[in-house]
């Protein structure tokens, strides 16, 4: 027997004990970076006012209580939100700054156009925020009351049936095309800088639909201005429980969501992404933060790092699907 080989074998466990510690010491480190000693940011990509900010604002502001340190919400708006996702992909990654990004520039943007950052590279994700769907409307004056009238007049008029969005790439933008594929229709699309124009142009009959956001929509649905013709996810959210789902007014599976995530700066240590997590979810659970969120019409969706990022690929991979179907571009 060679004497050398259990001293060998004793001097590998020692450094394999060692660099476990080791392992161990930095993370226990990284967790006790967090909360963070720097001021946190929640950056979101769109201006004050919308869907976006009121969620962002919400959750900041419980998020900052659990963790006795305020949590400041910057809106960075322009290139629908892609010069803010931008900006924290290159972010300190120390779990100061947090980013409510969004399906348009994490899942859509990137199959449309050149980027300065790749969304599963640089951003870490952490967990699920809010989602809504939207609501296919119609100007009364466009004279159609259902989805299949609606089908109807688009096959009758090809290309001269118009619908808005809030900009290329943006969500509104791909649900248009979504449908235009299921429908077999030529909608032509008519992209703005956000909702309010888009919005407006409708109201002003300008242009004939839009996929607009539920809750900017109801005051105009109730006032007989617009018609509702059907909302977007696979159930009717429950302020709008007369009007139907694609799905169920004759497209079975359609869905096309609004949704707001929790990311990071891609270097993050895990132990803080972790630690995010936990305290993002508890906050998403809180029932006075629930209850709120859903008078936005905006449902929470507190996930798991590891579910989040399985959603964010799925969804990534089925606009990117749409995008070449339809040979999408941002112009």
């Amino acid at each position: 027997m060679n004497r050398r080989q259990p001293l060998r074998a004793l001097a590998l466990a020692a450094s394999a004990c060692v660099a476990g510690l080791a392992g161990f010491t930095g993370a226990a480190a990284q967790a006790q970076d967090f909360p963070p000693k720097r001021p946190v940011t929640l950056v979101v990509g769109f201006a004050p006012g919308g869907a976006a900010d009121a969620a962002a604002r919400l959750i900041a502001k419980k998020l900052g209580e659990n963790i006795g340190q305020s949590v400041v919400v910057d809106n960075k708006g322009g290139a629908g939100g892609n010069i803010a996702h931008q900006q924290v992909a290159g972010a300190a990654a120390d779990g100061s700054v947090l980013l409510f990004g969004s399906v348009g520039p994490l899942t859509i943007a990137p199959h449309l156009m050149k980027l300065n950052y790749d969304p599963f590279r640089d951003l870490a994700p952490i967990s699920g925020g809010v989602y809504f769907p939207n609501v296919l409307v119609v100007h009364k004056g466009l004279g159609v009351k259902t989805l299949a009238e609606f089908v109807q007049l688009s096959k009758a008029k090809p290309g001269s049936v118009d619908y808005a969005s809030t900009g290329a790439g943006s969500a509104s933008h791909l649900a248009g095309e979504l449908f235009n594929q299921r429908a077999g229709i030529d909608m032509v699309h008519v992209p703005y800088k956000g909702g309010a124009p888009a919005l407006q142009d409708l109201l002003g009959e300008r242009v004939a639909s839009y996929f607009s956001a539920p809750p900017t929509a109801l005051p105009h649905i109730e006032s007989g201005r617009l018609v509702p013709l059907a909302t977007t996810g696979l159930a009717r959210p429950a302020y709008m429980p007369d009007v139907p789902t694609v799905a169920e007014a004759g497209y079975p599976g359609f869905e096309a969501l609004n949704w707001y995530a929790f990311v990071a700066p891609g270097r993050t240590p895990a132990p803080v992404l972790d630690a995010w997590n936990r305290e993002i979810v508890k906050v998403l659970n809180d029932p006075g933060v629930h209850e709120a969120l859903q008078k936005h019409g905006l449902t929470p969706q507190p996930t798991s790092r590891a579910a989040f990022a399985a959603f964010m690929r799925k969804e990534y991979d089925q606009w990117g699907a749409i995008a070449r179907a339809r040979k999408l571009t941002a112009d």
